[in-house]
């Protein structure tokens, strides 16, 4: 009865009465529906506008959110919901959809107030696809999310999801498609199953059915079958097997309580690396991340207290880190002094990308008919480290917009051109380090990491090391990254508006604080003066903002709004010549190039902006 009295009574708008409907009477989660009820119950308008008052957006990320009651979150409905709008797009653009099938992988993310779980939300998902006929590859057990685009490939599959919110706080979680090319979804994908999803909201008969569904002769378990075979995959990226047999190298590494710590012990088995020591306190998964703050590596040394206290126990000079879904790798590495030192996402580019061309140099000659069909990348926020070494070296380098999904689509179109795409990265610590996994892989990159790392110890050579020798024959990539929290988007809107319009209508600037601006290129606007008709060559959206300027003195900054949080966050690099080796004085130089980016762009006093907590 309470249902209706609010639904009539209250002035609720149309969209959310009939959402809080749906989502009272269709509720079978004993824990999220008693939340529902409580609200209800308690006349608690503000809590049912938060969880009721504007639905999940899909996008290319596919959805995250916390975990809970309402449209606004995830729990078993929107999933189910979600999955009935995917499975319909799917049925649309697949003839062969219930020959080949989707594979379904979860991490081990649990949120106990609502009921839901990462385990739960696949086993959903799996009843809604098995409901209409549709082969599902469930995994039985955690699985690190690169092992989905890898399933997709492997056998051949229509389309692949992943539940998982990576290195988001513990109460949120997450629903990451990828599509038939083993790569995350692009547009018009995301518009496609978001007006699928719009259209199918009331849960098929047999969609709650998980029982049913796990007993389906339509439901297959790859788990065994796809861990064998990643870790035969990856073997082809180990060049050093006799030396890793015999290397006295110590490597501590941590899962960071994800699901990281046996997939990365046996990516070591398979390299024939000694296994690295397990930080014992993070090594399980655990839903609750205990002993983190936040579960991100990218945070740096906070996440690695732990390990930097088990490395000194066993006197190691390397950590690993993966964050609790293992695409993203970290490393730290002591110094002389006895400090360490966490290598930047943009460094690890460096050292990655400079290792992988010297093993394919090693494998396949340096003859100029094979290296004109190799490639590597990275998002056009990342360190352009790679394009320094590839004018020097003779292979091709593209940028591509920020995030893997371009990456991996950009990826496979070479690939499918007979090119050979050895590395992509993005300054988020995320690498490609094989093909055989189109999005960015912390497991293989752990291995071609430790065996990086025992290969120099051969030559008693530091990774810090050889990042200044990848910067003295390349040049100097220096880089500052940071971000102001804005709530108000007029206010984001205005500042970027400001930047287009200068020093009259359409034009940029042509200084900031005395620093030269030689280009500008805008992909909200698609604007380009590097471009002969001004027009950008990579993507553009109107949905965000965007704008990138280059400056005389070699630095390159972008500005640009987060898709997901309220931030407007800068990237800045300054590019020196090769021979240019004051760091010192460049490091100035950069800094003195933020200040004036932030001074005159930003105006964080006149904005109102939050800077960066530290």
């Amino acid at each position: 009865m309470l249902i209706f009295e609010l639904f009539w009574n209250w002035n609720w708008t149309p969209r959310i009465g009939s959402d809080l409907y749906i989502f009272c009477v269709c509720l079978q989660n004993p824990k999220t529906a008693a939340a529902v009820r409580s609200m209800v119950k308690d006349r608690a308008m503000s809590e049912l506008q938060k969880c009721f008052g504007a639905r999940m957006e899909f996008g290319t990320a596919g959805l995250r959110a916390a975990m809970g009651p309402g449209v606004s979150c995830m729990n078993d409905l929107t999933i189910i919901q979600t999955t009935q709008g995917f499975c319909a797009y799917l049925e649309q653009c697949f003839t062969d959809l219930k020959q080949k099938g989707v594979v379904i992988g979860f991490d081990a993310r649990a949120h106990p107030p609502s009921g839901g779980s990462s385990k739960r939300f696949a086993c959903l998902a799996a009843s809604v696809l098995i409901s209409r006929g549709v082969p599902v590859y469930l995994f039985s057990d955690i699985t690190p999310t690169p092992y989905v685009p890898f399933t997709i490939s492997h056998l051949g599959l229509c389309a692949g999801v992943m539940v998982t919110a990576s290195h988001n706080p513990k109460q949120d979680n997450g629903y990451k498609v990828y599509w038939a090319n083993g790569a995350q979804i692009i547009p018009p994908h995301d518009k496609g199953i978001a007006a699928a999803i719009e259209q199918n909201l009331e849960p098929w008969p047999k969609s709650w059915d998980t029982d049913g569904a796990l007993q389906s002769s339509l439901l297959n378990d790859p788990y065994q079958d796809i861990h064998r075979e990643y870790c035969k995959t990856i073997q082809q990226h180990c060049f050093h097997r006799e030396l890793n047999k015999n290397s006295e190298v110590k490597i501590v590494h941590t899962s960071v309580h994800g699901v990281g710590h046996i997939f990365v012990q046996a990516a070591f088995k398979a390299f024939d690396l000694h296994p690295p020591y397990a930080v014992e306190q993070q090594k399980d998964p655990d839903p609750e991340f205990p002993t983190v703050k936040y579960p991100n590596p990218e945070e740096g040394e906070g996440v690695l207290t732990l390990s930097f206290a088990l490395a000194d126990q066993e006197g190691a000079t390397v950590i690993l880190a993966n964050d609790p879904d293992v695409d993203r790798l970290a490393i730290a590495e002591k110094q002389e002094s006895g400090q360490w030192r966490v290598f930047s996402g943009n460094e690890l580019g460096a050292l990655l990308g400079w290792w992988i061309f010297q093993c394919w140099k090693l494998q396949k000659g340096e003859g100029k008919a094979s290296i004109k069909d190799v490639y590597m990348l990275s998002s056009t926020v990342s360190s352009k480290i790679l394009r320094a070494i590839a004018v020097k070296e003779g292979f091709h380098f593209e940028e591509t917009l920020t995030g893997f999904k371009w990456m991996g689509n950009r990826a496979r179109e070479l690939m499918d051109q007979g090119k050979n795409v050895l590395f992509a990265f993005e300054e988020a610590i995320g690498y490609m380090c094989s093909p055989a996994v189109l999005d960015k892989d912390g497991v293989s990159a752990a291995a071609i990491a430790g065996e990086f790392v025992s290969y120099l110890a051969s030559k008693n050579i530091t990774l810090s090391h050889q990042l200044r020798s990848i910067y003295e024959e390349y040049g100097y990539h220096i880089s500052k990254n940071s971000y102001f929290i804005c709530h108000n988007q007029d206010t984001i809107k205005q500042m970027f508006e400001r930047l287009r319009n200068y020093d009259g209508e359409n034009s940029y600037p042509k200084e900031c604080g005395g620093f030269a601006i030689t280009a500008v290129r805008d992909l909200t606007t698609g604007y380009d003066s590097n471009q002969p008709d001004n027009k950008a060559i990579l993507p553009t959206s109107k949905s965000s903002q965007m704008i990138t300027f280059t400056f005389a003195n070699g630095g390159v900054a972008t500005i640009r709004t987060s898709g997901t949080e309220p931030k407007i966050k800068y990237y800045t690099e300054l590019c020196a010549a090769p021979g240019n080796s004051d760091l010192n004085q460049l490091k100035t130089e950069l800094d003195n190039l933020v200040d004036a980016i932030v001074e005159h762009f930003y105006q964080p006093e006149k904005n109102n902006l939050t800077p960066r907590p530290e």
